[in-house]
């Protein structure tokens, strides 16, 4: 049996912006990582760090300046913008801090909106995404609007809607920023369930190291490059690079 591509390969990935003053500013230098099938991976770093701009890049919404990016073996790197559509559509599912769900549709319509995208009939959008309404616990509330559920129930109406396009990976941008921490650590829950019983890989990205201790590894990025990559450490101040924690 042929073995599985990695279900993300970064090599040597930079990333540079234009400045309206002219010239540019790199953010990234040299990015290399690997993340396979079954893994719940958190990317963290403070503000200004660079996690942002990786994010978009793994989750194909924005191309490195250079260096390789492959998921699921195929090189996306210079993809033009339809076919990095195309790849967001079949293999990734994103999950926002701010849910990003229509205020005026139910949650049904919310769940129900990406596969539209897949050419499903009507018939089995709306199986599908009842499905996936009770597997987060929501199967009562279809008929909601947004505006009707709590901050956690959104999230779950996001969970939700990330996964009825049966994603291979999900990408969750600080998916308990705008929770409470009771509410936070209850969606953090799902997330393991979703990857200890489902085997969904999970590429959560985050700024607290509380945070990121509910995944099995951590890569930290700190001005613009990894510093450390592994199991989660006993301290947050082990993530740092040896010169920044000598300063402290």
């Amino acid at each position: 049996m042929a073995q599985q591509p990695d279900v993300i390969s970064m090599n040597k990935i930079c990333k540079s912006f234009p400045l309206e003053i002219g010239g540019s500013q790199q953010v990234l230098f040299d990015i290399t990582l690997d993340i396979h099938a079954g893994e719940f991976v958190s990317i963290m770093g403070p503000s200004g760090s660079g996690k942002s701009t990786c994010m978009n890049i793994i989750g194909a919404l924005d191309t490195a300046t250079s260096g390789v990016y492959k998921l699921y073996g195929r090189d996306i790197s210079t993809m033009t913008a339809d076919e990095l559509a195309t790849i967001r559509n079949e293999y990734i599912g994103f999950v926002f801090q701010n849910f990003n769900l229509l205020p005026k549709r139910n949650i049904l319509d919310n769940v129900m909106l990406p596969l539209m995208y897949r050419g499903m009939s009507i018939q089995d959008r709306i199986i599908k995404s009842r499905e996936m309404l009770k597997l987060v616990g929501l199967k009562d509330f279809e008929t909601y609007l947004p505006t009707q559920l709590s901050g956690g129930m959104k999230q779950r109406v996001a969970i939700a809607r990330a996964l009825a396009g049966t994603p291979k990976l999900i990408l969750a941008d600080e998916p308990t920023g705008a929770l409470d921490s009771k509410m936070g650590n209850e969606i953090l829950q799902f997330f393991k369930k979703l990857n200890k019983e489902l085997g969904i890989t999970i590429v959560m990205i985050t700024h607290e190291f509380d945070i990121a201790k509910y995944s099995d590894r951590l890569i930290h990025i700190y001005d613009g490059r990894i510093t450390y990559d592994g199991k989660i450490p006993k301290s947050e101040s082990d993530l740092m690079p040896k010169q920044k924690r000598n300063t402290k």
